[in-house]
Order: C-alpha cells, then sequence, then structure tokens
C-alpha cells in the first residue's frame, strides 16, 4: 500500500514539535535569535532526536530551540498553517494538533492571544487545502495545579470554535492524575473532551488512574498497559482509544525497536489503537512514515488499515458532519 496516496488522520501531534527547520532560521534570522547553528543540517541535529534516545527526557529537550520562535501571534500563525499544510501534502484529511499555551507567553502573549493565533492558522490552512483540523490544549504536568487551571479557563471561550479537549503532557511520574483531578473535572463541566498522555514511560498505572480519575476518553501513548493487568483490562473494557506514535516510542525507549511495539498485538486483541507521528520534526516523521512502519513490521492488511481509520474516525472529537465526511474517505476510495 503507498500511505502517502490513502487518506489519513492524526490525533496525536504536537505543534511545537513539528516546527520546519527552515522556518526556525527564517524567524531567528528576522528576529535576532541566536541558534546553535543556522545551516539547515546543523540545525536538524539540534531538532530530530535520535532512535537511540536514553529516555523521555533526553527526547524533550529537542523543544527547546522551537519554542525560541514561538513567542509572537504572527510565528504561531504561521507554524500552526505550515504544519497543517505539511499534514495535507500527504493526504491527511483531519487533524488534531495540541500545544501547551503558557510555553508561549515569555514575550508577553496573553493566553488568548496565543490559542487564537494558532486557531487562525489552522483555519488558514482549511481554507486553502482539503484538511480539517481541531486543536487540543495541552497543560504541563511540570507546572503548577493553578496553571491547569488558567489554561482550562482561557480556553473555554474557544470551545466550538476551533478548541475541542484538554490534555496532561511532559514528564511523566508515577501518579501525576491525583494532582490535576479538579483542574480536569472543570474542563469536562465546561464541555473539553479529554486525552491524557499516559503509560509511555513504563507506568501502566497512570493510564488505569488517567481512565477512572480524569475520565480520560483516548490515552496518548498508552504501551505500558502490557505490564498492567488493571490498566489492560479497563481500556479494553471502556473501549478507551490509544493514540500511539511507534517511531516516538522507540525514540523515547517505549520499546527497544519497532518489532517489540505492541500496537498490533493491542488491534488484535480488540483494543481501539490510532497511528500518529507525535512529533514531525523531533521524530523526523510523518504520517506516511508512521503507517508504512507500522504496516511492513505486522504485516497488516488493507482490511486493518481501515479498521485503523475509522477507528481514528470514531475516536477523533471533530462534529458528526465532519466524521461522516472522513467515513466517505475510506469507504468510497476518494482521495
Amino acid at each position: 500500500m503507498n500511505f502517502s496516496l490513502l487518506p489519513k488522520i492524526e490525533l496525536h501531534c504536537h505543534l511545537d514539535g513539528s516546527l520546519r527547520p527552515e522556518t526556525i532560521i527564517d524567524i531567528a534570522k528576522q528576529e535576532g535569535i541566536r541558534l546553535p547553528s543556522v545551516e539547515i543540517e546543523a540545525l536538524e541535529r539540534e531538532l530530530i532526536a535520535p532512535l537511540n534516545c536514553e529516555s523521555l527526557d533526553e527526547y524533550l529537550k529537542r523543544f527547546a530551540i522551537p519554542n525560541l520562535v514561538m513567542q509572537s501571534k504572527e510565528n504561531l500563525r504561521r507554524i500552526s498553517f505550515e504544519l497543517f499544510e505539511d499534514a495535507a501534502q500527504e493526504n491527511v484529511k483531519y487533524m488534531e494538533v495540541r500545544f501547551a499555551p503558557l510555553l508561549h507567553t515569555v514575550k508577553g502573549l496573553s493566553v488568548d492571544e496565543i490559542i487564537e493565533s494558532v486557531i487562525d492558522g489552522m483555519k488558514d490552512a482549511e481554507a486553502q487545502f482539503d484538511i480539517k483540523g481541531n486543536i487540543i490544549l495541552s497543560c504541563m504536568r511540570t507546572m503548577s495545579v493553578e496553571s491547569a487551571f488558567e489554561v482550562v479557563e482561557d480556553g473555554k471561550k474557544f470551545l466550538g470554535k476551533g478548541v475541542v479537549a484538554i490534555d496532561l503532557c511532559a514528564s511523566e511520574e508515577e501518579g501525576f492524575c491525583g494532582k490535576f483531578v479538579e483542574p480536569i473535572a472543570l474542563a469536562r463541566e465546561y464541555g473539553y473532551r479529554v486525552t491524557i498522555h499516559a503509560g509511555e514511560t513504563g507506568i501502566g498505572k497512570n493510564v488505569l488512574e488517567a481512565v477512572e480519575l480524569l475520565g480520560a476518553e483516548r490515552i496518548g501513548h498508552g504501551v505500558f498497559i502490557k505490564d498492567c493487568v488493571e490498566a489492560y483490562d479497563v481500556v479494553k473494557e471502556k473501549q478507551v482509544v490509544l493514540e500511539m506514535c511507534p517511531t516516538s516510542n522507540v525514540q523515547t525507549k517505549a520499546v527497544p525497536q519497532y518489532s517489540e511495539h505492541p500496537i498490533y498485538q493491542f488491534h488484535k486483541d480488540g483494543i481501539k489503537v490510532t497511528v500518529n507521528t507525535d512529533n514531525r520534526t523531533v521524530s523526523d516523521t510523518t504520517m506516511a512514515n508512521e503507517c508504512t512502519v507500522v504496516f511492513n513490521e505486522f504485516n497488516i492488511n488493507e482490511e486493518d488499515y481501515q479498521q485503523i481509520y475509522l477507528t481514528s474516525v470514531e475516536a477523533c472529537f471533530a462534529d458528526g458532519e465532519t466524521k461522516e465526511k472522513l467515513k466517505k474517505y475510506i469507504y468510497n476510495g476518494e482521495q
């Protein structure tokens, strides 16, 4: 199968992990921002995490440089537009992009301005390309509970206008869910959907708590439910959808190599899985590449692909009209 031609859906992609290196250099030159290098190849070595990363924390260090150029409304709008443009070029029909607004306040932008700029970039792309999108607001687990409340409160006015969900991300420690019960409960009350990063770094119990304490409908990664029977059973029973990111999981050492990734085993056992990039630049990947890796590694057939695509449709936080359109792409073979 040629995955660059097939319709695709992406539910787990970080804005700040998916910048074009050329754009970083261009903005840095315009604004006098110092970079380790203004040569593309040298900068890429700073931006792209190797497959032999030691840990998730080493992987996360790659986000420092992109955030330097994500501190103005114009830049955020441009970067958002370019991400959706890049996705559209490989026939991604729908995409949910997540980002942490509080990382972009360094030069005085308000959270409102930040969220609005990213939505504007997405809408610019929707107007030019055959792609639809939505935005997920991430709260950093390394920040205070108060900061999570701030994101929830400031983002609520954008619900139904481009923002659909709330997320918790960054370094994963055991038991983090208990700390954020109240802000996530408030988010659900306001109408946010809930997806939580959990089970990425060897702590399957975090997935259990994300579902039971936070009401997570989807889990970012969730690899380590394989080592926690209670989490595995809850995910399977409640049909919680896993947003799996194979290349990223190899880089962060969630799995040693592609062949040991549990995505296909989960899929065959009735757990709902989706395929995603996580970070297009940091992981040096695309949706076409992720699909190719998974389907080559596990000899998955066209029927499997259709099932995973339709799982993505059902799991996405889009409205009913968008979902119906997305189903037609796979049923009718529309390009």
